[in-house]
């Protein structure tokens, strides 16, 4: 896809209740996208037909030079995977959004994407010039274009998200992918706490070794979302996340 779009519930006549759906649609397989999702709505991900992939970047549209930061995200809340109660950092500290649910409870952020090269060497070479929207794209690329859309480059991209993708540490230390463990109607949600910019894509995840490309498309539904309680599970899982939502209100009361 190659619209860009800004979510937000201002503008509205009545303001919709929490978790109101907003706008939804499909990412077919092997496709990009990118957007603007506000703070104060949320952001719902469904593997239609499971064994998706989701392959998401994070950047501050006020500071382009903000971005999603993924050794701190795993180091600071002493983790491996991604699940419910779980927040993504940025590189300044401050939170861009929290996983409020999550049916599936384990996704990979350390495995990166797969390039051109690594598509043509396992699926075979295919261009958009001879097969059109049927050409094997791959998520390095799909990055590349739309972050291309903001004045973003390659020394721009960061650690990345892989959404319904799990991976496991063999004995020797490799890392190993697990096929199928997204099963059909898995979703992960979203609760952004600042305004973010996000580039997706829905190409395979670099270690996924199927006989053939997986075209497996994404549901993607703009929500709204309540306002966030002191006793919320994400903001108390860890004590840095306290200080993350800490640092999130300073940057909004006064911008640092």
């Amino acid at each position: 896809m190659t619209d860009t779009r800004s979510f937000s519930t201002s503008g509205l006549r009545a303001s919709p209740p929490p978790n109101s759906v907003l706008y939804e649609t499909v990412l077919a397989g092997g496709k990009h996208w990118s957007f603007t999702m506000k703070a104060g709505t949320a952001l719902r991900l469904i593997d239609i037909e499971g064994g998706a992939n989701a392959g998401m970047l994070f950047y501050n549209p006020a500071n382009l030079l903000e971005r999603y930061n993924a050794p701190d995200t795993l180091k600071c809340q002493h983790t491996f995977k991604l699940t419910a109660g779980n927040c993504l950092y940025s590189d300044m500290g401050r939170i861009f959004c929290s996983i409020t649910e999550d049916s599936m409870g384990w996704h990979d952020s350390v495995c990166g994407n797969l390039s051109a090269r690594m598509v043509e060497e396992r699926w075979g070479a295919r261009d958009y010039q001879h097969d059109r929207n049927d050409w094997k794209q791959n998520g390095r690329d799909s990055f590349l274009v739309e972050a291309a859309k903001y004045g973003l480059g390659k020394r721009d991209l960061a650690a990345n998200v892989n959404w319904f993708s799990k991976v496991a540490v063999e004995d020797d230390g490799t890392i190993a992918y697990v096929p199928d463990a997204s099963k059909a109607g898995n979703h992960v949600e979203l609760r952004f706490e600042m305004d973010t910019l996000v580039l997706m894509h829905t190409c395979p995840h670099p270690l996924n070794k199927a006989e053939s490309y997986p075209w497996r498309p994404v549901g993607v539904e703009f929500r709204t979302s309540a306002p966030v309680p002191e006793s919320d599970a994400c903001r108390l899982s860890r004590p840095e996340n306290a200080r993350g939502f800490e640092n999130n209100r300073l940057y909004h009361l006064c911008g640092c």
